[in-house]
């Protein structure tokens, strides 16, 4: 397709709209376009498609938001068809969303992947259609840049799957017909847990009028039926986010500045929920929340005791009795294997709350992060469990790197160079090393003749390291769990390694650097779960490819067998 082949015709958006736009050929002939209404005062926009554009701009013009906006831009093309349309009217409304120059007007129902004929190739006029609105200035940021902003993956305007659309469709049908009670929704690493979480929670705070119905088609309506008795259910519910970690909370507050809508003060800790009641409650990287064991100060240990007397609970009681306590209704992203340390709740307490009446379940099986998919990640869950024989095969795709390097330098250099191609590329470890950096200038790491820093913010790290990635900082699971990347370099310490005579994974306690971590822990069984799901985490990061550095010359031995090694 060559760019000749669209036009972006632009129009002052007024009651006078209708008659400037029949003269187009296009329009007269009814045929499928898409469209964007804005206005660069307010900073905001709206995105359509439509065969009607002159009875939908009418429509628009008397909706009471639309009507505020100035400048309307068609985009034309001979070659689209209806199946078109919908995929670049859902592109534009996702990239435009993660572009940040606007807040969208639109709703985020109906937003589904649609599959048909020569579907490449009008991703490529997308492509194209994108450089032309930033080249007139309409949007800022290119399509790469935004593919690796936080606004954009974490996005409500996120188009769905059937798999996710499936998931979405059972949460809301379940809220809309129970009596209170939790919603577990059980995923994986990568399986966009927190996705579905952001965007039900737009859903929730959307208004009827964000909509115009008759842009969805016969499968969308379905939604929209089922999103019209949410609404009638929840016209306007007292509802908050709750992250139990600090860095993705303050990651997903700035997202939500950025939606109309939505406002930072909406994602919460657990420890804010005690101030006031909801009339749900959702919660993501539920795992994650604590109790009253190996807190990291005085000062949580304190606030747990005055939580747990103001809410009548005795000196046990957990952040998870807090939310069933201060909410009607519960939704609970939860992957028991990302629990990582001590003070995570137990899963015989999440197990309790499955066992009631009131509460329901919806699995996520599809793998939406890591471009390996589903057999990557339970050949690292058979990798680390120590499940694969002589007769399994190191695992190759042509879709992911999995890679493992004998030379720490050459893993590093690697990672940079991925930084430098695509950005969002980083060093992470277990906890095998003391942090002593911390107000000083000393480094922590030692591995060969290369030397590391932990990293120097515990708050949205992944996106603090500068551009440039010097490869001198590496993350610790705190500061990335719950994040993606694009490459990600995992070093193994000392404190994993390989018993050769009894083929298994081991742990020495004395090399794991966590206090927090390990304190109170007697079983060690139950910390070498902990430091396997920690690993297992930190290998799920990466969207394209994940490279592995090991100390321990058994443990690389072992690795070696499965995972390809750098040449």
């Amino acid at each position: 397709m060559r760019t000749e082949e669209f036009n972006i015709t632009t129009y002052p958006f007024s009651d006078k709209v209708a008659d400037l736009i029949r003269e187009d050929n296009l329009v007269q002939e009814s045929w499928p376009l898409v469209y964007i209404i804005k206005d660069d005062n307010l900073k905001e926009a709206y995105v359509g498609e439509t065969t009607n554009v002159i009875s939908r701009m009418y429509n628009h013009w008397h909706n009471k938001d639309r009507s505020k906006l100035k400048n309307l831009h068609l985009i034309t093309c001979s070659l689209f068809n209806k199946s078109a349309t919908l995929d670049i009217e859902a592109s534009l409304i996702k990239y435009i969303s993660g572009d940040g120059k606007y807040k969208l007007q639109n709703g985020n129902a109906g937003l589904a992947m649609h599959e048909f004929y020569e579907k490449r190739r009008y991703e490529e006029l997308f492509s194209r259609i994108w450089k032309e609105l930033q080249a007139r200035k309409i949007t800022k940021n290119s399509i790469a840049d935004i593919n690796n902003s936080d606004l954009f993956k974490y996005s409500p305007y996120k188009t769905l799957s059937s798999d996710q659309q499936i998931a979405i469709f059972e949460m809301i049908s379940t809220l809309c017909d129970s009596n209170k009670g939790s919603l577990f929704v059980e995923g994986s690493a990568g399986t966009g847990k927190t996705i579905l979480a952001i965007y039900l929670f737009k859903l929730l705070k959307s208004d009827i009028d964000e909509y115009v119905l008759d842009e969805f088609d016969s499968v969308d309506k379905d939604q929209v039926e089922l999103f019209l008795k949410l609404k009638e259910k929840f016209p306007d519910p007292k509802v908050a986010l709750v992250i139990p970690m600090k860095s993705l909370r303050t990651t997903l507050k700035n997202v939500f500045k950025s939606i109309k809508g939505l406002s930072a003060s909406m994602v919460v800790s657990p420890f804010s929920i005690t101030k006031e009641k909801y009339d749900l409650l959702i919660v993501d990287e539920a795992h994650r929340l604590k109790r009253k064991v190996n807190l990291s100060s005085p000062g949580e240990y304190s606030q747990f005791n005055n939580n747990n007397k103001k809410l009548g609970f005795s000196d046990s009681g957990t952040q998870l009795d807090w939310v069933l306590k201060q909410s009607d209704y519960q939704v609970l992203f939860y992957d028991e294997k990302q629990s990582i340390k001590p003070t995570d709740i137990r899963d015989t307490d999440f197990n309790k709350l499955h066992t009631k009446p009131s509460t329901r379940k919806v699995i996520l099986k599809s793998q939406f992060r890591v471009k390996g998919g589903n057999d990557y990640i339970q050949y690292i869950d058979d990798l680390l469990n120590c499940r694969l024989g002589e007769s399994d095969k190191k695992f190759i795709s042509s879709e992911y790197e999995f890679v493992m390097f004998d030379r720490i330098e050459e893993m590093v250099n690697s990672i940079k160079n991925k930084n430098h191609e695509n950005g969002l590329s980083r060093l992470v470890a277990g906890y095998a090393w003391e942090w002593k950096s911390k107000n000083k200038d000393v480094f922590d790491i030692e591995i060969e003749n290369s030397k590391f820093k932990w990293n120097k913010t515990d708050t949205d790290w992944i996106n603090s390291v500068e551009k440039g990635f010097a490869g001198n900082e590496v993350g610790c699971i705190h500061t990335t769990q719950g994040y993606d990347l694009n490459y990600t370099g995992v070093i193994f310490g000392h404190e994993i390694y390989f018993d050769k005579d009894k083929g298994e994974i081991k742990i020495d306690p004395k090399k794991y650097y966590d206090k927090n971590g390990k304190n109170t822990i007697k079983d060690p069984d139950e910390l070498k779960r902990y430091i396997i799901n920690i690993y297992k985490t930190l290998m799920l990061r990466g969207i394209n490819g994940t490279y592995v550095y090991v100390c321990d010359e058994g443990l690389r031995e072992y690795f070696r067998k499965y995972i390809p090694c750098h040449k």
